[in-house]
């Protein structure tokens, strides 16, 4: 029984991690996409960058 309680946190996290990146590839795109793209070119169009991020 200690190699089925040594494998079930392992497999867990997998089964965690795969419906996360399954989450995220779903959201991808969709009604916010066209906003999101035309903020970003509107940025990119000024020739600046956002006004949240600074200089390093």
């Amino acid at each position: 029984m200690d190699y089925v309680s040594a494998l079930v946190p392992p497999v867990v996290m997998a089964v965690f991690f795969i419906g996360v990146i399954r989450v995220i590839v779903k959201t991808q795109g969709g009604a916010n996409k066209a906003k999101e793209d035309a903020a970003v070119d509107a940025v990119l169009a000024r020739g600046r960058r956002p006004s949240g991020l600074r200089e390093p």
